[in-house]
């Protein structure tokens, strides 16, 4: 997913103020450095996910027949290579 940097900076702020109004969080740090280390682990994160649907696309495309992107057996192959990508990651994605 692509995420401007206007919106990741938003995210990040977003996250700070839910720590910020729970009662279970303790800050060590002053507020800015840990939303900056918010935002470096979203970019980090989104980065991951780029790859990932890179290797997805790749796959899909390498097929012997060509098949569309939209219709349903690109989607239904999508989200199978998707799975499989994140269990090689070590991430179980929620059913």
């Amino acid at each position: 997913m692509r995420l401007s940097r206007e919106k990741t900076n938003k995210l990040s702020h977003v996250i700070i103020s839910q720590f910020v109004a729970s009662d279970d969080v303790d800050f060590i740090e002053d507020r800015e450095t840990i939303r900056q280390e918010v935002l470096q682990i979203l970019n980090a994160l989104l980065k991951d996910e780029e790859k990932m649907d890179a290797e997805v696309r790749k796959k899909i495309s390498s097929q012997k027949k060509a098949i569309p992107e939209g219709s349903k057996e690109w989607d239904i192959l999508y989200d199978k290579y998707y799975a499989e990508e994140l269990k090689r990651l070590g991430v179980q994605e929620k059913s």
